[in-house]
């Protein structure tokens, strides 16, 4: 039978707010919370049945894992075992866009549905302060995967989390627009340092610290099994129309999304000047704008992207939002 509605509160993200949050996650509530990629569908990681709401409320498949953000480094270590490599990257990059996927300690105690069976964990620490702020206010580990409906268009506004999943979760904390844009580069240290997701920290500030370039994409063994890392699904992000890719002359039955000079012409443009950074913080908003602007049958085209820096991560979403919908 289907669930009955909840009713979704909308949270100031001031302490008040926050402590209101914090308290539903205490619940096993969900609550919607900004980070500097995109907002995240957060559930105490250790709460067996609050995990499985987020798959409930997001219509998520099972197999898919799901990254834990924490306040800090040191919350980090209690949960995955830290090689030289990995307390590099931390002290790098952390707090930021960079999510690690490192062997799971036996005492972590976090709910299997977390992991999705495997011996890994996915675990980052967030930039934004209204992040930082709730995970200091909650005290533990919490799950959160974009919060949208699975395989649709990431949020980077309060208003995108309620268009998708108003009536199916507790609260969404309102700390306006996301400023990367993008979600988070997913690393996995099984071995070579190899990189499973494309995202907000370019893939060459990783290989300047590393001092080696990375390997790309999930290891040849795992090409066809269920994911290892979120993100990796070939259908993702996608808005309701078709979507086409390098499109510098779109046909009147497309609606355009341009990139830099030369597509002024373009009703939304990700950048005029071509700027990546410009570009991946408006992304995610503008394929919800040419969803809600085409018209009827009318696909979405987008303007070539280079494929470097920032870049990548565009491309990637781009192209897991143009596949084909199972």
């Amino acid at each position: 039978m289907p669930q009955p509605a909840i009713s979704t509160e909308t949270l100031p993200a001031t302490p008040e707010g926050l402590a209101q949050a914090a308290a539903v996650l205490c619940a096993g509530g969900l609550v919607a919370f900004p980070t500097e990629t995109v907002y995240g569908l957060g559930a105490d990681a250790c709460n067996d049945r609050a995990v499985a709401r987020i798959f409930e409320a997001k219509g998520r498949p099972r197999f898919n894992p799901l990254i834990i953000h924490l306040a800090d480094i040191a919350a980090a270590r209690r949960f995955a075992v830290f090689d030289d490599r990995a307390e590099r990257l931390a002290d790098a990059f952390w707090p930021g866009p960079l999510t690690l996927v490192l062997p799971l300690k036996p005492e972590a105690g976090l709910s299997p549905l977390v992991t999705a069976g495997l011996d890994t964990v996915a675990i980052r620490v967030p930039e934004h302060p209204v992040a930082r702020a709730l995970l200091a206010a909650f005290g533990g580990p919490v799950a959160a995967p974009s919060a949208n409906p699975s395989g649709r268009i990431s949020p980077t506004r309060a208003s995108h989390v309620l268009d998708g999943l108003s009536g199916r979760i507790e609260a969404v904390v309102d700390g306006g627009d996301c400023p990367v844009g993008v979600e988070s580069t997913i690393l996995g240290l099984q071995g070579g340092a190899r990189l499973l997701r494309p995202g907000g920290l370019p893939a060459e500030a990783i290989e300047a610290c590393l001092g080696a370039p990375l390997e790309m994409g999930p290891p040849p063994e795992a090409v066809g099994e269920s994911p290892i890392a979120p993100g990796q699904l070939a259908s993702h992000y996608a808005p309701g129309a078709p979507v086409r890719l390098e499109v510098s002359d779109p046909t009147p039955a497309e609606f355009w999304i341009g990139f830099g000079p030369g597509t002024e012409a373009a009703p939304l443009n990700l950048s005029p000047t071509g700027d990546l950074v410009e570009a991946a913080a408006n992304l995610f908003q503008m394929l919800h704008e040419a969803d809600a602007s085409a018209a009827p049958g009318q696909a979405i085209a987008v303007a070539p992207i280079p494929d470097h820096g920032l870049g990548r991560a565009i491309n990637d979403r781009l192209r897991r939002a143009a596949a084909p919908r199972s």
